[in-house]
């Protein structure tokens, strides 16, 4: 699996002021959520000890053009942090895929995921939050939940992934779902909507699931146990 929490793109940062608390506290509320669940965080044993997570919410100008849909976005490696403030929010304001470059400014660089937030962004005006999480249980029954899956082969935050994004919504359910699976990135889940509230309700509805599914399998699995005194004379 590939490395986590490394930044493929190349990055134009500038240090700067924060961005304005109001804007990020329904984002910090889900992450609260998302945090007491484990899908975001970070631990020793998973993922070579690297924070874990990031979320994103647009800001500026509805009708921005693809590839200038300015958002903010949690910094690099915060994963492990029990609150996040404005001093732990990038924006970014451009990105190019093609060109494998993302420009941010703000207090803190912006997440290794940038790149792949603002593909989603780039494929409809009404998405207005991103949530990626790590999630073991959504992750591993992607298949049978029927969530759209991108190549294995292809890693984050680079062009390739955001072609693979661009042909699940466009091929796939992803468009209708509002979530889908990395498959190369170990665990990686990533869900969108008009809203951090739908995005978060989105992931949570589809985790139920996951462990619902998870459960039936193992209890279809599990070796039956013979009765007291079956086979005995």
């Amino acid at each position: 699996m590939q490395e986590e929490g490394v930044i493929k793109f190349e990055l134009q940062y500038a240090a700067s002021d924060p961005v304005p608390g109001a804007s990020i506290a329904e984002l910090n509320t889900w992450r609260r959520i998302l945090r007491q669940l484990d899908l975001i965080g970070q631990d020793p044993d998973r993922y070579s000890g690297c924070g874990y997570g990031n979320i994103s919410q647009r800001i500026g100008r509805v009708d921005a053009p693809p590839g200038q849909r300015r958002f903010v976005i949690s910094g690099t490696q915060t994963g492990g942090l029990n609150e996040l403030t404005v001093e732990h929010y990038s924006i970014v304001n451009a990105y190019d895929p093609a060109a494998n470059r993302v420009e941010a400014e703000g207090p803190i660089m912006p997440s290794s995921e940038s790149l792949t937030h603002g593909v989603v962004y780039d494929l409809n005006t009404s998405i207005q939050a991103v949530l990626h999480v790590h999630s073991p249980d959504i992750w591993q029954q992607a298949a049978g939940l029927q969530i759209p899956v991108t190549d294995p082969a292809v890693e984050y935050g680079t062009p390739a992934m955001a072609g693979e994004v661009r042909r699940l919504y466009r091929e796939c359910a992803a468009a209708h779902s509002g979530i889908f699976s990395m498959g190369g990135h170990e665990d990686g889940i990533v869900s969108f909507g008009v809203s951090a509230g739908e995005a978060g309700s989105i992931l949570l509805r589809t985790l139920a699931a996951a462990i619902a599914a998870r459960r039936e399998h193992e209890l279809q699995t599990k070796p039956k146990q013979e009765k007291p005194g079956h086979g005995q004379r």
